[in-house]
């Protein structure tokens, strides 16, 4: 036992001892404008988002490590050797800065220890701490049963397409977690999907008037359309995002679902369905609810060096999110952000301290390298 705090002690030391460089690399990272662009021949995701994976990949040689881009879709950085690897899987795209910064969103301003731009939460910042969490395993040569990867996706916030390319050409990890939601850890998510009711011109007052009744002068639970479903772990259903636009041929309105595994994305098509009087209702998208076992090594795991670091109840929750958990098997959302701290990743003003940043990678190399054990 003795041994082992002294390895912990010692993973959070040379953790601090890297603080600023890890800082340095952040800052540099966020400065660069990854909002998805055109499409174009080695770079499907625009020239923004494959230079900031250049940037995360040439950050992960200087420290050491190998590399693999996989054409610019996603990248990772790999310590150790074998099959199976246990993966930290986050993102470097942004969503467009909008209005209402107070510095440029792409500076990396550091002011009283807190930075502000464009993807310091969501999602460069944690993902950085986990390579530095690395890094910091790495410097004391331990090791596990399994080679460790921090992966850079390029598509997280548009579509996923990274994922689907990188599970063509490699296999998902035996354990891990993405840093792009909350702690405690996350055991479960919930459904999500898009749903559009689209009509023709001729029939527009008939479409306004349902959209009208059913969405923006109802709750924001669905009930008016029958699927305020509640349940006792996740809540209650929740719409949002709401998207009111012109076709080709007449208008359209989107609205995203956020569902617990109580009712189907088949029920609820069925319900929108049966009111919206013959009007077209897509579901343009769907991810089913993802659901891992609170009581499982990878869970207690993760809970078990949350509460080591920062000394508050890891409980496992569920979130209304949506990550790469989604699609990725055998990972569960795992911060970076606390309890508390909520609206920061695509508004103005996007920030993250210094010191949760730090403490984000003391959690992740403790997580890290205690999943690497797991058999």
């Amino acid at each position: 036992m003795i041994g082992e705090v002294n390895v912990e002690e010692k993973i959070f030391q040379k953790v601090e001892e890297n603080r600023e460089a890890m800082i340095e690399d952040i800052r540099n990272l966020v400065r660069i404008r990854s909002v998805e662009g055109e499409a174009q021949e080695g770079a499907p995701f625009g020239q923004g988002v494959k230079a900031a994976l250049k940037e995360a990949l040439d950050i992960s040689e200087k420290l050491g490590f190998r590399t693999r881009n996989l054409d610019n879709y996603m990248g990772y950085a790999q310590y150790g050797e074998g099959k199976d690897y246990v993966g930290a899987f986050g993102h470097l795209d942004v969503v467009p800065e909008g209005e209402g910064w107070k510095h440029p969103p792409f500076s990396g301003y550091l002011e009283d220890g807190v930075i502000y731009s464009r993807g310091i939460l969501d999602n460069k910042g944690p993902i950085m701490s986990c390579l530095y969490a690395l890094y910091a395993l790495k410097e004391l040569d331990l090791k596990g049963e399994h080679p460790v990867r921090i992966i850079f996706g390029c598509d997280e916030e548009t579509g996923f397409l990274d994922l689907k390319h990188y599970l063509e050409q490699e296999r998902p990890p035996v354990w891990g977690f993405t840093p792009d939601c909350k702690y405690p850890v996350v055991y479960s998510e919930r459904g999500r999907a898009v749903v559009m009711i689209s009509a023709l011109t001729q029939d527009m007052d008939k479409f306004f008037a349902f959209v009208n009744t059913y969405f923006i002068g109802a709750k924001n639970t669905g009930d008016r359309l029958g699927i305020d479903v509640t349940s006792p772990e996740y809540g209650v259903m929740e719409m949002r995002n709401y998207r009111l636009a012109q076709g080709n041929d007449g208008v359209f309105f989107e609205v995203t679902l956020s569902y617990p595994p109580e009712i189907s994305i088949e029920k609820i098509f069925k319900k929108i369905g049966a009111k919206a009087e013959g009007m077209k209702v897509t579901v343009t998208q769907n991810y089913n609810p993802v659901r891992f076992d609170k009581e499982g090594p990878m869970v207690k795991t993760l809970q078990a060096c949350y509460e080591r670091v920062t000394h508050q109840d890891g409980t496992p929750v569920t979130t209304t999110g949506g990550t790469y958990a989604k699609l990725m098997p055998h990972i569960v959302p795992f911060g970076p952000s606390f309890p508390g701290q909520k609206g920061i990743g695509h508004n103005p003003n996007e920030w993250m301290t210094i010191e949760d940043l730090v403490t984000n990678a003391k959690i992740y190399a403790l997580a890290l390298y205690r999943l690497s054990q797991l058999r």
